[in-house]
């Protein structure tokens, strides 16, 4: 004969048993869920169009920078494919070594760009990518005629229309920030490296269109407004 204690340890434990079981498939539904909404997200999530703002300041208060425009696919929020356009022009004068030299010129980037917050559907967002970027460019460099001082001959001399070409890698870290609507503001750290070139006779550029000044830091910059579509 069965006590009422027994009884009683027997229902707890199937009551236990019944709670485990119910809270197990409860969590696989869950799961089930979140799989279901994450397979639902469509790969295409839309555009964003930006325009750097930090180039064409430079080149309002210097004598070289950059007007460049940008477009970035979204897909699921994740990875960031982009193509960025932009026209590079250098027109100076050293007045210590007399020498004039000026360019100007369209450059391309392609890339990608991944995402690395843990909530990808957030509104602001953290990038890593990298960029391969060309330039065709012609240079025309120019020094006016001096003496020399030892030999007392002419060292003036002029080039006009170089052909050249350059290659070049850019590492990106970047961060863009939702301000209102499909407004966003943002900007760029970038490490630059070149591939391989052509500067014909001139030996070296000064200035290469998207790439920046050749004896400046290999690190540059970008400061964008950018538009969700």
């Amino acid at each position: 004969m069965i006590s009422r204690q027994n009884i009683s340890i027997y229902a707890s434990r199937l009551v236990v048993s019944l709670m485990l079981t119910i809270s197990w498939q409860g969590l696989q539904a869950q799961e089930k869920v979140v799989v279901l909404e994450q397979d639902t997200i469509p790969l295409l999530r839309g555009f964003q169009v930006s325009f750097d703002i930090f180039g064409a300041a430079q080149k309002a208060l210097s004598s070289y920078g950059q007007y460049e425009g940008a477009l970035r696919v979204n897909l699921r929020d994740k990875w960031f494919p982009i193509v960025e356009i932009g026209y590079g022009i250098a027109d100076t004068h050293d007045e210590v070594t007399e020498i004039s030299y000026k360019t100007q010129a369209p450059y391309f980037r392609a890339g990608i760009d991944f995402n690395v917050l843990k909530n990808k559907h957030a509104a602001n967002r953290v990038f890593v990518g990298a960029r391969y970027a060309f330039t065709s460019y012609k240079i025309d460099v120019e020094r006016r005629d001096l003496p020399d001082p030892i030999w007392k001959w002419d060292s003036g001399f002029s080039v006009t229309g170089a052909a050249c070409n350059y290659h070049w890698m850019e590492l990106v870290f970047g961060i863009d920030a939702k301000v209102f609507g499909p407004l966003h503001l943002g900007w760029s750290v970038r490490y630059k490296r070149r591939l391989f070139h052509n500067e014909d006779e001139i030996g070296r550029s000064w200035y290469v269109p998207g790439f920046g000044i050749y004896n400046d830091s290999r690190l540059g910059g970008t400061f964008n407004v950018i538009i969700d579509i």
